[in-house]
C-alpha cells in the first residue's frame, strides 16, 4: 500500500495527514490489488477546504474530490465517495461471475414456464 498525501496553499500538519491516510488505508479492505493513494488537500480563501482522491488498486481507477469548510469533514465526505465507487464496481464485477447478464433471467416468468410445458 503506497498513499502520498499533498498539500496546497495550505500548511501541512501531522493530525490531518495521519487522519486521511488513516482514511484511505481503509479501503484496502476492499480491493484484491494492492492500493496506491494520492491524497490533494488545498485551502482556497481560508475557508474552503477540499481534498481530492486518487486510488489505483490494479486496473481499477477510483477519484473523487469534495469541498467543505471543514477539512476533516471533506476527507469523510471524499471517503464515502470512493467506498461507494469500489462497491458499486464489485458489485457489478459479482453480479458478472453469477450470470445475471443471461437472457433467460430478463425474460418474465409465465414465458419460462410455458415453454417448459411444450415438449416438441
Amino acid at each position: 500500500m503506497n498513499i502520498s498525501i499533498t498539500f496546497r496553499h495550505m500548511d501541512a500538519t501531522d493530525a490531518v495527514k495521519g487522519y486521511a491516510t488513516e482514511k484511505v488505508a481503509k479501503i484496502q479492505r476492499f480491493l484484491r490489488a494492492p492500493l496506491k493513494g494520492q491524497v490533494t488537500m488545498s485551502c482556497q480563501h481560508e475557508r474552503l477546504h477540499s481534498v481530492e482522491v486518487d486510488v489505483h488498486a490494479g486496473h481499477d481507477h477510483f477519484h473523487a474530490h469534495e469541498t467543505s469548510e471543514d477539512m476533516y469533514a471533506s476527507i469523510d465526505k471524499v471517503i464515502d465517495k470512493i467506498e461507494r465507487q469500489v462497491a458499486s464496481a464489485k458489485g457489478s464485477v459479482t453480479s458478472r461471475k453469477k450470470g445475471a447478464d443471461r437472457a433467460s433471467e430478463h425474460l418474465p416468468v409465465d414465458v419460462l414456464t410455458a415453454h417448459a410445458g411444450h415438449e416438441d
